[in-house]
């Protein structure tokens, strides 16, 4: 009897102390969060250097020299690169125009789709399209701007992260609009329609 009396009051004590620590407040590890993106209407200026070619870009962008006018657009706040990649044609053309269109097209194992834009200036000979990577690819836009005779750029955007679309898309879209305006605004140095 002694000690079916004892074994109850473990159960019973056991209980209560299960209890007690059970009503602690449990500490969980906060979800990941993306960023609050909030972005200032752009404000554009031109850009001109020692390269055949001049554009806008935002106010808010740094655009960095390199080698051979192959230049970079930096998007600090953004943690965002665009780069610039510049060839002089030499009878080149078809295959310059054959890479432009397979560069977005490597990231086709990660995309839901690659929507193109057609662009055409023919007052300024600037003839291009602007590749919109739409998924999990590390560079959500790429473009290209030629005059079919001389000259070739192409641009691509990365940003400094691993690639997640959804959170990324307000920016890549924020970029591209400015990709748009570049595009808008190029002219070839020294040329003019014929």
């Amino acid at each position: 009897m002694n000690y079916l009396y004892l074994m109850k009051q473990h159960v019973f004590f056991g209980f209560i102390f299960l209890c007690l620590i059970g009503c602690e407040e449990n500490t969980l590890p906060k979800p990941k969060a993306y960023l609050s993106l909030n972005y200032a209407e752009p404000i554009y200026k031109t850009v001109t250097h020692d390269c055949p070619y001049v554009f806008d870009i935002n106010e808010s962008a740094e655009i960095i020299p390199q080698a051979q006018c192959w230049n970079k657009i930096i998007y600090p706040k953004m943690k965002a690169t665009v780069y610039l990649s510049y060839v002089p044609i030499k009878n080149n053309l078809d295959s310059l125009l054959y890479d432009a269109y397979q560069m977005p097209s490597k990231h086709v194992g990660k995309a839901e789709e690659i929507p193109e834009r057609v662009f055409q200036n023919r007052e300024n000979r600037v003839y291009g399209t602007l590749f919109r990577v739409v998924g999990e690819a590390a560079s959500q836009v790429q473009f290209f701007l030629t005059d079919s005779t001389d000259h070739f750029l192409v641009g691509s955007l990365y940003f400094y992260t691993r690639p997640n679309y959804d959170s990324l898309m307000p920016a890549a879209q924020y970029v591209e609009n400015d990709m748009m305006r570049l595009m808008e605004s190029f002219e070839w140095k020294g040329t003019s329609e014929e």
